[in-house]
């Protein structure tokens, strides 16, 4: 009888031990999978001191060659992983493909929010009030806005279905809550094949027709949708969650606040991994050449000074292209949600929202039914609990099965660098 009551005792309090145990165990078992020496920072060798210096080395540089850790993450970008240009090794290529990004993305302030405006109040008028899931609301604004900017035209209906299927499967395999799909990547990249000679942009000569869609798939159509989906994903539920502030957001200058507070406490990027191609000479230490270099975007957050943050990454190391994009598109995006509907959340909120972000949508100014808000907790309690055994399934699965691939470590052994 006694264990009975005991064992009901664990299940029904499951929500409230299993998923950080759970969580924990598939961070041991990846660290123990990759084998890979590595050098956190910050962590006990380099402190948060000494971020921005070892980030910002030339020494510093290396994307991908050396670093077992890469064969993972070119196995969760692909396809077309060697022309990520996250992941492109400096030289006369990387410049080339970044070249063509910077020129893809420079637009006006003014045309940069009339643009956006125009696509979240097409993407907003299909989206009603009720329980949603913000990152998979936000992914077609994104969607048709990157589109817009490649090919300078407005989105058809087709490349917003597979633009959205490539990027909600990137991102459900990165936070491996079920195994990547190549299929569905696939038939993006053909549309991207059939579509080129659409482009109004140079693209880079350097690569093939073919390497020419996957690198518009990986930067415009995997990153930078994935990115700014989370972003506002995130600065919503903060707003859900934080009613105190809604009175203040209709002040620019506020929400530009609570935007970049949102960026600092729920950092994009986990771990930006690099390889050093010289040794880095640090007061008290010296890093070797060669070594694997994990900058850890949420311990660096957690440690410095709150003007201290660094959401786009450095200057000197290849910060994001979009650094002067994604602000001034966010706050518009907030400002057509904020327009239509007031927001609430009980679901958890986490730098990796693996939940998706749920939340309530009530129209502006209607009043708002309580036991929805009920029911959420509830569901995301208990979806905690079986996603992260998913997440242990899955991640360990992907883990093995990128280090049987090899991706990055055959490409470079092979010589098609």
């Amino acid at each position: 009888m006694i264990g009975k009551v005991l064992a009901a005792a664990a299940v029904a309090s499951a929500p409230a031990w299993l998923p950080g145990r759970v969580v924990a165990l598939r961070m041991k078992i990846f660290s123990l999978v990759n084998g890979q020496e590595v050098v956190t920072i910050p962590g006990e060798q380099v402190g948060a001191r000494d971020f921005k210096r070892v980030y910002a080395d030339p020494a510093a540089n290396g994307r991908s060659r050396g670093a077992a850790l890469s064969d993972l993450f070119w196995y969760w970008l692909a396809p077309g992983p060697e022309v990520h240009q996250e992941h492109l090794e400096a030289g006369p290529r990387y410049d080339e493909v970044a070249k063509c990004t910077r020129h893809i993305l420079v637009k006006s302030k003014k045309d940069s929010e009339e643009l956006t405006r125009r696509v979240a109040a097409h993407v907003l008028a299909d989206v009603r009030p009720g329980l949603v899931r913000l990152r998979d609301a936000m992914m077609p604004i994104w969607a048709e806005l990157y589109y817009e900017l490649v090919f300078d035209e407005p989105c058809p209906p087709e490349a917003r279905d597979l633009i959205v299927g490539h990027a909600d499967d990137v991102v459900s395999a990165l936070k491996c809550v079920r195994p990547r799909n190549m299929r569905r990547r696939a038939r993006l990249t053909k549309y991207l094949r059939r579509r080129l000679d659409d482009v109004p942009h140079p693209l880079p000569e350097s690569l093939t027709r073919e390497e020419q869609a996957y690198y518009l798939q990986g930067t415009f159509f995997n990153t930078a949708v994935v990115q700014m989906s989370e972003a506002m994903a995130h600065l919503l539920m903060i707003i859900a969650q934080r009613p105190e502030l809604r009175e203040q957001l209709d002040d620019d200058a506020f929400l530009d606040r609570v935007i970049d507070d949102g960026l600092r406490e729920y950092p994009l990027f986990g771990i930006a991994h690099r390889i050093s191609t010289g040794d880095i000479e640090l007061e008290h230490l010296t890093i070797p050449a060669g070594t694997v270099l994990c900058f850890s975007y949420p311990g660096y957050a957690a440690q410095s000074a709150k003007d201290a943050f660094i959401p786009f990454g450095v200057a000197q190391n290849r910060a994001c292209p979009a650094r002067g994009l994604a602000p001034v598109t966010m706050r518009v995006v907030a400002r057509e949600v904020l327009r239509r509907f007031d927001l609430a959340s009980t679901a958890g909120h986490t730098r990796s929202i693996p939940n998706r972000g749920p939340a309530l949508l009530t129209a502006r100014g209607a009043r708002r039914k309580r036991w929805p808000l009920a029911w959420l907790a509830v569901r995301d309690r208990w979806e905690d609990v079986w996603r992260s055994l998913a997440q242990l399934v899955f991640g360990t699965y992907m883990v093995l099965d990128a280090r049987r691939q090899a991706l990055c470590s055959n490409y470079f052994a092979g010589g098609d660098a």
